[in-house]
């Protein structure tokens, strides 16, 4: 298949299945997914986004006070909403995302974090990683924020990027100049010989990079991890002084 030729991604699973432990004790009673900023909750936030890009079907996991989620969800307009259930066992990124491939569908499809949010620049995110995927070198091909100045983030980074856009993971005691941002486009092939039950999907990242076929596009706008109380508050501030 050419570039030119590949379709048009139409599935995204949205992954609203987790604790939100970081979050307490505003998650104590709400989900970290249904945590509103500037007036608006990151699943709403997650699945606009998914929308306005012309993605169709959302398939989200539920884990956690998954009635809340569900309840919630029965008011998007926009985009087809399929649920996961995960109310049995919580199955992290990769098991919960490979639970729910029948619902994806054979093609490549978005994964996304409801803790990442981003204000977008001239351009939609997806709308460029759309345009950038390439299944003839790609497996995956990650959405990442500038690990120096995203809102509510610390840490080192996660990767090094070739002038290919083909990524490497940060090495031990070196800092990294780029942090995943909570997007990405993957071929549901990857999952094959993955484990039953719960693991990452950072198992899937360094299975794409030891065959050289992970990628990353940089992010057009600002970048907001929202995984703790005083994370809500810096995303608040940063959204309402974005505005004016």
């Amino acid at each position: 298949m050419s570039k030119h030729s590949v379709p048009t991604p139409t599935s995204a699973m949205v992954l609203a299945a987790g604790i939100g432990s970081r979050m307490r004790p505003v998650t104590a009673t709400l989900p970290k997914p249904l945590v509103r900023i500037a007036g608006r909750s990151l699943l709403d936030r997650a699945l606009d986004r998914l929308a306005q890009a012309g993605v169709k079907r959302a398939v989200v996991n539920v884990h956690y006070l998954p009635e809340l989620v569900e309840q919630h969800l029965q008011h998007v307009e926009g985009i087809e909403i399929i649920i996961s259930d995960e109310r049995a066992q919580l199955l992290e990124t990769g098991g919960g995302t490979k639970k729910a491939l029948k619902k994806l569908g054979p093609d490549p499809f978005f994964v996304v974090n409801t803790d990442a949010m981003w204000l977008e620049g001239p351009t939609s995110n997806i709308k460029q990683l759309m345009a950038r995927w390439n299944p003839d070198d790609m497996d995956m091909l990650l959405l990442l924020a500038n690990s120096a100045n995203s809102i509510g983030h610390e840490g080192e980074g996660d990767f090094t990027m070739t002038s290919e856009g083909r990524l490497i993971r940060r090495s031990e005691r070196h800092v990294a100049p780029f942090i995943y941002a909570g997007v990405g486009l993957i071929k549901p092939e990857l999952f094959k010989d993955t484990p039953e039950g719960p693991f990452s999907l950072n198992l899937l990242f360094d299975r794409a990079i030891e065959a050289g076929r992970l990628y990353g596009l940089r992010l057009d706008g600002e970048w907001l991890h929202v995984g703790t109380p005083e994370a809500i508050l810096e995303a608040e501030e940063f959204v309402a002084a974005s505005a004016k």
